[in-house]
């Protein structure tokens, strides 16, 4: 029931379970929600509240489909989770669009009031960052986690292959829906070499690391450091590393690291093309994030999945969603199309390894996921 409605799988992930543990173990928070002295929100609700003085309790549909308690179909609050984890709807705030009117900043922050016109959740502002406003557009955000969007147009896609449905973006009361799959360690996994292992100073140098390493090793590492996301969501899964030898090293553990990337990548395609199999969709994948600056995890990302891979020439595309969202409200920014027309590519990686090589070694992979999933 909790997918049918809000396009989650339900995952202590999401905010609901954890708004329903608060309510049960603080003394009196039940009562006081139900009174209206308690106000629940995603971040961006409490960044409203307090810069507009807590005149504006809102979210925008996006975040709202983030709580598991918001029925993305019907675009309201869903009355019958919100009794199931008995959470008052006195508490929840009002969910307006994209694009809207989300009050005034406060004068004394900045000298005078600023108009809140845009709001949208991480994923969903870099999806509209990347100008993926067409059906079968995807793009894929390298940060400290993945994410994977495929806009999927006016209609829900329910998903057999345990992506999320969610809302794109909303705009003039209309939801675009899209499927998205979340893996948890993307640029994580150089953080680990860097502050875990140390075998480097910075993220940089993985690049030459991996260039550097012994081509008759094949280390697999699957950084399920806290457990697997989609298209496993196995939140007991963890990390593991196969095919060492005694000659591993530095070079032959950051060459693995990125490549842990492209294939935990070409996993949530393969779930999404399973999903939403269309003619036209998108032949390129549009990336962005930190570690879509490292050439090596974005070549082979494309050797990987088999296909040319984008990279902007703005790489905070979420920072540049949200301002589109909020300049084209004000009348500053041009509308959808000429802003896609404004998107540039700076890179564009293209598949070199052939397809033996890629399915032999995606099977590894496979085989990897396998034993640390324990089937």
């Amino acid at each position: 029931m909790i997918t049918a409605r809000t396009g989650l799988l339900a995952d202590p992930y999401f905010s609901a379970t954890k708004l329903k543990y608060i309510l049960d173990t603080v003394d009196g928070a039940r009562d006081r929600a139900k009174r209206g002295e308690l106000a629940f929100g995603t971040v961006d609700t409490w960044l409203i509240w307090n810069l507009t003085g807590g005149q504006v309790h809102a979210t925008d549909a996006t975040n709202a489909a983030r709580t598991m308690l918001y029925d993305i179909h019907k675009g309201r609050w869903s009355q019958t989770i919100c009794d199931l984890f008995d959470i008052p709807h006195e508490m929840l705030p009002e969910v307006r669009d994209c694009a809207a009117d989300f009050g005034h900043t406060r004068a004394d922050l900045f000298g005078h009031e600023i108009p809140i016109l845009g709001v949208a959740g991480d994923q969903q502002a870099a999806t509209i960052g990347q100008a993926c406003f067409t059906p079968g557009m995807m793009k894929s955000t390298y940060g400290t986690g993945c994410f994977a969007v495929l806009n999927t147009g006016e209609m829900p896609v329910a998903s057999s292959n345990k992506l999320l449905t969610t809302i794109a973006y909303q705009l003039d009361g209309t939801p675009t829906y899209a499927l998205e799959g979340s893996i948890f360690i993307a640029g994580a996994v150089v953080q680990w070499l860097r502050d875990g292992l140390k075998v480097i100073r910075a993220a940089p140098e993985t690049q030459g690391l991996a260039d550097q390493a012994d081509p008759g090793q094949d280390l697999i590492l699957v950084p399920a450091f806290v457990g697997l996301g989609a298209p496993y969501w196995n939140p007991e899964a963890r990390g593991a590393i196969f095919g060492m030898t005694r000659n591993s090293g530095p070079a032959e553990f950051a060459r693995a690291a990125l490549e842990s990337v492209g294939y935990q990548t070409r996993d949530l395609l393969e779930a999404m093309q399973a999903d939403w199999a269309r003619e036209g969709a998108q032949p390129s994948l549009r990336v962005d994030g930190g570690m879509a600056a490292n050439d090596y995890a974005m070549q082979f990302l494309s050797d990987i999945i088999g296909a040319p891979v984008d990279r902007p020439q703005v790489l905070e595309t979420t920072a540049l969603g949200a301002a589109w969202l909020a300049g084209m409200r004000a009348g500053v920014w041009p509308g959808m199309e000429d802003f896609a027309k404004g998107w540039a590519v700076e890179k564009q990686f293209t598949a070199a390894m052939g397809n033996d090589q890629r399915d032999a070694r995606y099977a590894r992979w496979k085989r990897a996921v396998s034993a640390v999933l324990g089937v």
